[in-house]
């Protein structure tokens, strides 16, 4: 499958890099507003080749999307000094406008695939301004959250997180759900797990489990500047199971509808991901207070949603 990558910033090009490693594409095409930044990473992940899978790795512009079955949207711009998120978000909808008409005329069967951040509001973004359905318009949302949440886990109770069934929920951002009371490990809750391997999980420990996932990217932000390489790689998760059509269930952001008594809101929860997109979505069974804030999630969302007005 050709992905189209339109950004080839760091993560723009570490989903490039965990792609050419991983596998999933049989193609990938770097677009930047600055060519020789775009021709400079694929030159750089093309020399990981013999490393990892047969993969055609080059730089292009927006006519070389043509064909492609994924394309990231990995585009925007900083905050200045003193601007408002508001402003930032209105800054960032019109990069949007200028690429997301062209690659849907380019690549009209493409899915849509959201990295930029705030990612929940961007998608709802992509998904108005593509007047695609929104299976075909996928955030990354809480996949990164929920990979922190799922490795905490692990780690505290000795196993491998690809052990552990944790999803974070809700927005990707401060107001995320960690979804403790679904949570499983193998084939049991995660207290039972925790029991019988006599690691309990107390409230302290849940207290820093959760402070762990929620603030794991000011900590790497505070240290280098920006997080890129987990990001990168669970975009390059999404175009796997799109790509061979797996029917993963991973916590994605796309449209949702009647979430906490908020009518319609772009947001995470655990969803069925194939070749056609998002084929199905799972709302896990919360505790009272886990259901309250997945409700606050939605509506502070769909809040800032209809701040920006489109």
């Amino acid at each position: 499958m050709k992905v189209g990558i339109i950004g080839a910033g760091m993560v723009g090009s570490a989903a490039g890099f965990a792609l050419t490693l991983c596998g999933g594409a049989d193609e990938i095409v770097l677009v930047d507003h600055d060519p020789a930044r775009a021709l400079a990473e694929a030159e750089d992940i093309s020399h990981a080749i013999p490393f990892g899978r047969p993969v055609t790795v080059r730089a292009g512009d927006a006519a070389d999307l043509a064909g492609a079955g994924v394309v990231i949207l990995a585009a925007g711009v900083g905050q200045k000094p003193g601007e408002t998120r508001l402003e930032l978000l209105a800054r960032n909808a019109e990069v949007f406008r200028s690429i997301i008409g062209t690659v849907t005329r380019v690549a009209p069967d493409a899915i849509l695939l959201v990295a930029t951040n705030p990612v929940d509001v961007m998608t709802h973004v992509a998904t108005r301004l593509s007047g695609l359905p929104p299976a075909r318009v996928i955030g990354s949302g809480t996949l990164l959250d929920t990979a922190r949440f799922r490795s905490l886990l692990g780690r505290h109770l000795g196993t491998a997180p690809q052990s552990v069934h944790a999803y974070v929920l809700g927005e990707h951002g401060d107001s995320e759900v960690l979804a403790w009371s679904a949570a499983r490990a193998g084939s049991v809750s995660i207290a039972a797990f925790a029991a019988q391997v006599g690691a309990p999980v107390t409230e302290a420990v849940r207290a820093e489990i959760d402070q762990g996932v929620r603030r794991a990217a000011y900590r790497i932000i505070a240290g280098k500047g920006a997080t890129w390489h987990g990001i990168g790689a669970g975009l390059a998760r999404i175009v796997r199971a799109i790509s061979a059509d797996e029917g993963a269930v991973l916590s994605v952001s796309t449209r949702t509808t009647d979430i906490g008594g908020v009518p319609a809101v772009t947001l995470s929860l655990p969803r069925v991901i194939g070749r056609k997109g998002i084929t199905a979505e799972l709302r896990p069974e919360l505790d009272a207070p886990e259901a309250r804030a997945l409700a606050a999630s939605a509506r502070l969302l769909a809040a800032t949603e209809a701040k920006l007005g489109l």
